[in-house]
C-alpha cells in the first residue's frame, strides 16, 4: 500500500479520550508496589538530555504501567475469565506478569514476525500464543474479533486504563524534572505518546512533545500529513516494538492534538542510538527503545535545552545486540 493509501484503518472507532489528571494520579497510587518507580538519568556526554529507563521495569518494557493498572482494575469475576490481548511482544510478557499474579489463564495473537526471544519468553510463561500474519492481526482488530471470546480482552492500544498507567510516566518525569521543555515519545499504537502526551500538555501546556517513529513504519507521520489516517508501506525494521503500519480511527485525533512534532528515524540512527545506550549508558535496549534518544540526538547541540528521552524497552534478540556491539567495536 503506498503512503497516504485510503485502506481501512478502523471501523468507525470512537475517539480515544484524554485520560484525567486524577485517573493518572489513581493509577500511580495502583500501581505502587507492582513497578518500578524509574528515576531520569542523564545521558553521558550531553547533560541536556535525560534517560527515562523504563527497560528496567519488570519484564523489561513499560507496557507494565498499563497492564497492571488496567489488570488491578477489573472485577473479580471478570479477572477469573483470563487475559487475551494482541502485541508485538511487550504488551504480552507484560500481562503474563499480570496473569501470573492473579493465577489466571493467558492469550496473545502476535505478528509472525515478532522477535523468537519475545515469543519464547511468552511460552515459557504458559502464555497460549498464536503467531499470524499481520494483515489477518489487523482484520481481527477491525472487526473486533475479541467481543466473541471469553476472556478479559485487553486492547493495547484504545483501553483507557491502559492510557491512564502509561501516563504516569509523565507524572514522574514533571515531579523529577520541572524544567523539561521538550519529551521524546516511540510511537507504535499511540497510546504511550497519547497518555504521557496528554499529562504533560495538561500539567505544562508549554511543553514541547515529539512522537518518534521509524523509517520503516512511519504511520503517525503519513497521516499528520494527509490529515487522516492512512495505512503506509512498511519495511523490515529492528524497532519490532512499533511496527504498526497505520493509526486507528479511534486514536488519530488524540495524537493530534498532542504530538507538536513527528521525527522520522532511519535505521543506523537506531542501531548508533542503541550501541551508545549499550556501551555508554550500560543500558540493553531494543530497538524501539532506542527511537528518543536516537531523535534527540538528532537535534542542534544548540537546539536541544532539556529533554527527557523514555527508554521504552529492553528485550532485544541476543544475537542482534552482539552483531551490534561487534560492528561498533
Amino acid at each position: 500500500m503506498e503512503e497516504g493509501g485510503t485502506r481501512q484503518t478502523g471501523w468507525g472507532d470512537p475517539p480515544a479520550e484524554a485520560p484525567s489528571i486524577d485517573a493518572v494520579r489513581a493509577a500511580a497510587d495502583r500501581l505502587r508496589g507492582y513497578i518500578a518507580r524509574t528515576l531520569l538519568v542523564p545521558f553521558p556526554g550531553d547533560r541536556g538530555i535525560l534517560l527515562k529507563p523504563e527497560n528496567l521495569q519488570p519484564t523489561g518494557s513499560f507496557k507494565v504501567r498499563g497492564v497492571f493498572n488496567w489488570a488491578l482494575g477489573l472485577a473479580g469475576d471478570e479477572r477469573a475469565r483470563g487475559f487475551s490481548t494482541f502485541s508485538a511482544g511487550n504488551t504480552a510478557r507484560a500481562l503474563a506478569l499480570a496473569a501470573r499474579r492473579f493465577r489466571v489463564n493467558c492469550r496473545s495473537i502476535l505478528p509472525d514476525y515478532a522477535p523468537q526471544n519475545k515469543v519464547a519468553a511468552l511460552r515459557e510463561a504458559g502464555v497460549k500464543t498464536e503467531l499470524v500474519a499481520f494483515e489477518e492481526m489487523a482484520d481481527w482488530l477491525f472487526r473486533a474479533g475479541w467481543k466473541e471470546e471469553p476472556w478479559a480482552f485487553l486492547h493495547p492500544w484504545t483501553e483507557p486504563a491502559m492510557i491512564a498507567g502509561h501516563a504516569t510516566i509523565g507524572l514522574e518525569v514533571l515531579e523529577d524534572c520541572p524544567d523539561v521543555e521538550t519529551v521524546f515519545l516511540p510511537v507504535g499504537g499511540g497510546a504511550l505518546c497519547a497518555g504521557v502526551g496528554s499529562v504533560l500538555k495538561a500539567l505544562k501546556p508549554g511543553i514541547r512533545v515529539v512522537a518518534v517513529q521509524a523509517e520503516s513504519y512511519p504511520a503517525l507521520d503519513a497521516s499528520l500529513r494527509a490529515g487522516r489516517p492512512v495505512w503506509v508501506e512498511s519495511k523490515p525494521t529492528v524497532c519490532d516494538g512499533v511496527a504498526v503500519p497505520f493509526v486507528t480511527d479511534g486514536m488519530f485525533p488524540l495524537l493530534s492534538d498532542v504530538v507538536d512534532e513527528v521525527m522520522v528515524v532511519p535505521e543506523n540512527r537506531v542501531l548508533d542510538a542503541m550501541r551508545r545506550l549499550a556501551l555508554e549508558s550500560g543500558l540493553v535496549v531494543e530497538g524501539a527503545g532506542a527511537l528518543g534518544l536516537a531523535a534527540a540526538l538528532e537535534k542542534p547541540e544548540q537546539d536541544r535545552g532539556r529533554m527527557v528521552c523514555p527508554v521504552t524497552g529492553g528485550n532485544v534478540e541476543p544475537n542482534v545486540l552482539a552483531a551490534l556491539l561487534a560492528a561498533g567495536a
